[in-house]
């Protein structure tokens, strides 16, 4: 490869990292602090608990295949029991392509959701995650036992988490979560603001503390 060709190449490349850079920093830039509130808690969106006065909402973008939202559930579901519904916990999917069955596991989730169980295979997806995660082979007929323990109505189920819908209704979380600028997963947001902090028990309960003290 000629001088000439090497120094050509570099500057396209640098080109398309700085023009995705703005593209992102534009897209991020004009999102107006009701359109970011619109993005952060849809009409559909997984409530865990309500809060009667609306007051304080954790948000949580999660990958159900992620080592580090498993890290985290611990904490969630403790300070889950210790708040109850004096917190709005809302679960948003975010999918990361890389993880072979991210994808499965959420339409299994929105598939359970679509029957009442959304709270169960959350739950049982997480306690599970270490048995059916990071195998390259589909998970799916193993979700689909999980269905059945729960006593869905499995035929209703298959037919959901394969379906077009709800393949959709979890990429609109995905494409909301980049909007608002996840990049990763557990990305949590509380009362609007992403948490930048290490999603600790400890470091989750002093901001959800501050929240409902202010």
């Amino acid at each position: 490869m000629s001088t000439n060709l090497k120094v050509t190449l570099a500057i396209v490349v640098a080109a398309v990292v700085a023009l995705v850079g703005v593209m992102v920093v534009n897209r991020d830039d004009d999102l107006t602090p009701q359109a970011a509130s619109e993005m952060l808690v849809r009409g559909d969106s997984h409530r865990l608990s309500s809060a009667a006065d609306g007051k304080t909402t954790v948000v949580e973008f999660l990958d159900f295949e992620c080592e580090s939202c498993l890290a985290a559930y611990p904490a969630v579901e403790k300070l889950r029991a210790e708040y109850g519904d004096r917190i709005t916990y809302v679960v948003r999917y975010f999918p990361i392509p890389s993880h072979p069955n991210a994808y499965n596991a959420a339409h299994a989730a929105e598939a359970a959701a679509r029957q009442g169980k959304f709270e169960e295979m959350y739950k049982k997806l997480f306690d599970t995650a270490t048995v059916w995660g990071h195998q390259q082979q589909s998970q799916v007929a193993v979700f689909e036992g999980y269905a059945q323990e729960m006593g869905l109505d499995l035929a209703r189920f298959k037919a959901d988490a394969a379906s077009a819908e709800v393949a959709a209704r979890v990429k609109a979380d995905a494409a909301d979560g980049e909007s608002l600028g996840v990049r990763g997963t557990p990305t949590f947001f509380i009362d609007g603001a992403e948490f930048d902090d290490r999603p600790s028990y400890e470091s989750l309960k002093a901001a959800i503390d501050r929240s409902l003290a202010s």
